[in-house]
């Protein structure tokens, strides 16, 4: 049942006649305690910033391996997710059992400030070190930072394939008001690709002249920013998930997508469980499961998100991407609270008012 931007126990399979779950293969037999009191909550909560549509396969397989437990998954955007759990818990009422989010750096605030419950997962050895922090918050997807632009309006000669390319480009009075990238101010996501580009780009200042030069549009979701690029409307994006992009550009022939060869970011969409969890059984159980072979698997060929563990084959991979970029310039934006910086309130509203007066500017 799709309700807004709410799934609400949408793929809920009946104990009735259903194979009891069984531990998986290589975990210890104990574990058998986790799925026997999942199986008594009967229900997860989680709050995701992952597009319905994206995690739908997730839930379905996950709702097959532990028939029973029925999966409440709330879509929103990354800030929305944030703000949600925050006043939740500070009002005493019910919240999520899970986080997913790919504001890296909110949760890591979340994380590091005590809301998550350290958990080990199962899986923990299969997952790159970047991708863990102290047993409780973990990387689960491995999604390029991509410039994405109108195939059939910029030529390919046009192409930037590199972040100084883009920049030289905007500038260009064909590209004014036809440019678009996030609204930091609104997507949590924007904000921290910005503000690690930031960090990465010792040319970042051009780059934001260069915005201003072009009156860059911005937008809070990556759907707007491809639909209005796919349109015309604009004629390049910047910080587009490139999970989305080069999925969407494999059916879309306008839409076409550069990883830059100087540097691609990576973002890891970043979950925990809950310290406080109404059903924290379940919320180990996909923890493990988003983590396992078998969920990595359908990340790369359900969800297309592009699976962290390297022993994963599909469409979308960690190991294709990295080839594809070459070791050297994937810049993977770690899950450790040294990513925190930009959100101290001082560092954020001068960040922001720098943005503004330059990028910003009209």
């Amino acid at each position: 049942m799709f309700i807004k931007n709410t799934i609400a126990a949408a793929w809920t399979i009946s104990l009735a006649g259903a194979a009891l779950a069984q531990v998986p293969a290589g975990y210890p037999a104990d574990y058998q305690k986790i799925i026997d009191a999942a199986k008594k909550e009967a229900k997860v909560v989680i709050y995701g910033a992952t597009d319905s549509k994206a995690a739908a396969p997730l839930i379905k397989d996950f709702s097959a391996l532990y028939p029973g437990i029925s999966v409440e998954y709330n879509d929103m955007n990354s800030t929305e997710v944030y703000n949600r759990f925050i006043s939740e818990v500070a009002a005493g009422g019910n919240t999520a059992d899970v986080m997913w989010s790919s504001s890296m750096d909110l949760q890591m605030r979340l994380a590091s400030d005590g809301y998550a419950l350290k958990y080990k997962s199962m899986e923990v050895s299969k997952i790159p070190g970047w991708a863990v922090w102290d047993d409780t918050a973990y990387g689960t997807t491995f999604e390029p930072a991509a410039i994405v632009y109108n195939k059939r309006l910029v030529d390919a000669k046009e192409v930037p394939q590199t972040h100084a390319d883009f920049a030289k480009l905007i500038e260009q009075p064909k590209f004014k008001d036809k440019v678009t990238t996030y609204d930091i101010e609104k997507s949590g996501v924007g904000f921290m690709f910005m503000t690690q580009d930031a960090k990465e780009n010792a040319q970042f200042s051009a780059l934001e002249n260069a915005f201003g030069v072009a009156r860059v549009r911005v937008q809070s979701s990556t759907g707007t920013m491809m639909e209005r690029i796919s349109s015309g409307e604009n004629l390049i994006g910047y910080n587009v998930l490139g999970s989305y992009a080069l999925v969407r550009a494999k059916t879309d022939p306008s839409i076409g997508v550069v990883l830059p060869k100087d540097y691609t970011l990576i973002m890891s969409r970043v979950l925990f469980i809950n310290k406080a969890a109404k059903n924290v059984n379940a919320a180990k159980l996909w923890t493990d499961y988003l983590l396992s072979h078998r969920g990595q698997t359908v990340v790369a060929n359900g969800a297309k998100l592009f699976a962290i563990r390297a022993d994963v084959t599909g469409e979308t991979t960690s190991s294709d991407l990295i080839k594809q970029i070459g070791a050297a310039n994937i810049k993977p934006i770690p899950v450790h609270p040294i990513i925190l910086g930009y959100l101290a309130p001082a560092k954020r509203m001068a960040f922001l008012k720098q943005w503004k007066e330059t990028a910003g500017k009209k």
